[in-house]
């Protein structure tokens, strides 16, 4: 019984980039309030750093950041990280189909319209993947 309460005690890591200060902070204290480790990047470039170093569960991906746009994140992470696996939900105000094909060509698990979602239905969506 003492494994099984120590693997309960390892919390999903979720990485959130998001260059929006203010929404990147309710998804951040809205996963942690739902049990996961959420963390955090204000730009494509410490996206990169921090789910090479992280190796997160799932990520939330901006498209629109500083530095690299979420675009260029999953490109890079496909051309020398391949062994990173995790989920990638891009969370983005394009909401055009040729944006929508891009981020599935690209690896995207979902593609949500930031104004077509509430924060609840972004944690519904992290959980549905992390099944």
């Amino acid at each position: 019984m003492g494994t099984r309460e120590v693997k309960k005690e390892a919390k999903r890591k979720i990485l959130v980039a998001e260059d929006d200060v203010f929404l990147k902070k309710i998804l951040q204290t809205k996963l942690t309030l739902k049990g996961f480790e959420a963390i955090s990047a204000i730009d494509g470039e410490e996206a990169l750093k921090q789910i090479i170093a992280v190796k997160p569960d799932l990520i939330l991906l901006d498209l629109m950041m500083p530095k690299k746009n979420g675009f260029e994140v999953m490109e890079e992470l496909n051309k020398n990280h391949p062994e990173i696996k995790a989920p990638i939900i891009i969370l983005s105000n394009l909401g055009q189909e040729s944006d929508i094909e891009r981020g599935k060509k690209l690896g995207a698990v979902d593609y949500l319209v930031k104004s077509n979602f509430s924060i609840n239905a972004i944690i519904d969506k992290v959980n549905e993947y992390l099944k």
